[in-house]
């Protein structure tokens, strides 16, 4: 296998999915699925043609062995995929409404994906690699909050593209630690994918969407992917940033979804994808990653509905 190009890090865990729409207390039972924001990245970079390596870490427990069976079947490589003894996995039970949006509820009181340690990824990997892309939720709690911000240092000093998406829980943060926390961490982050609630809640001043995503750039970011659901997304970056442009936007595509759970996450792996792919045309990466964001919402579960290259080809092909 030709090395990686490409780090992903952060939480694996299990996403309990409802058999029916409403509140968690008249839901009767429920499908296990393989899930955490990071790992749908993974996966999805790794059916989109760019498999990376994955630095999570998961419980020496049934769900554990559940889940690395599942990233080794993916065919992400093993080597920073680690097995906590000493800690259990983290479980997520997931609820829909009728328009499909979704909410959590968290089983991750000191599970192993918030024992990640610092510098378990060595120099000569981030040497290797382009692109590291990490997400909020390991900046909840534990050891694993400096292990991020551990990274997302690193790979700066290694010259990496940093991406970067908050995921933004409120379940996990206790108090205002996210503003805090997480905008410490935009210091070492290229580009920033979030959303108008994300971009607000960081304390940003702007009276609109697009001057919250202009505040952002002030805070290290070059580019603020900004992701709007169903009305797609839009994107402003700084002069400096490696694109055509330093705005544009794309409008979406029209889909009847089943299931929105990890479409924000196929949406930062198509633009990853993309941008490895060499292109640099911004409303073309918007437009490759929200049609893969797209697909994804149209079967259930976050990690198995991620589509292939060759999904979200004929997938653009026939919305033309």
């Amino acid at each position: 296998m030709t090395a990686p190009r490409i780090l992903v890090a952060g939480e694996t865990l299990v996403d309990f999915l409802p058999e029916r729409v409403g509140p968690l207390t008249e839901v009767e039972s429920f499908d296990r699925r393989s899930g955490g924001a990071p790992a749908n990245v993974a996966v999805a970079l790794a059916r989109l043609g760019h498999t990376p390596w994955f630095w999570t870490r998961v419980g020496d427990d049934p769900f554990g062995e559940f889940l690395t069976a599942t990233l080794d079947e993916e065919g992400l490589p093993p080597r920073f995929v680690e097995r906590d003894p000493d800690a259990q996995t983290t479980l997520a039970f997931v609820t829909h409404d009728a328009d499909a949006d979704r909410s959590f509820s968290f089983y991750r009181d000191g599970t192993a994906d918030t024992r990640m340690e610092p510098g378990r990824v060595p120099d000569e990997t981030l040497e290797s690699v382009e692109s590291v892309v990490c997400g909020g939720v390991t900046l909840a709690a534990g050891r694993s909050r400096d292990a991020t911000l551990d990274l997302l240092a690193r790979a700066q000093d290694h010259d990496c593209t940093v991406w970067f998406d908050p995921n933004y829980r409120p379940e996990l943060w206790p108090d205002d630690d996210f503003a805090a926390v997480v905008g410490d961490a935009l210091a070492d982050v290229d580009v920033l994918k979030a959303t108008e609630e994300e971009l607000d809640l960081l304390g940003l001043s702007g009276d609109s969407p697009e001057a919250l995503a202009e505040a952002a750039l002030d805070e290290g970011p070059h580019t603020v992917l900004m992701t709007r659901g169903s009305e797609g997304s839009v994107a402003i970056a700084a002069p400096e940033a490696p694109w055509d442009a330093e705005r544009a936007e794309h409008p979406g595509y029209e889909v009847d979804p089943v299931d929105a759970t990890g479409a924000g996450d196929a949406f930062l792996a198509g633009s990853v994808a993309a941008t490895a792919d060499g292109e640099t045309e911004l409303t073309a990466v918007l437009a490759y990653a929200n049609a893969v964001a797209a697909v994804a919402t149209t079967a259930a579960g976050a990690m198995a509905a991620l589509p292939s290259g060759t999904d979200v080809g004929a997938f653009r092909n026939s919305a033309s």
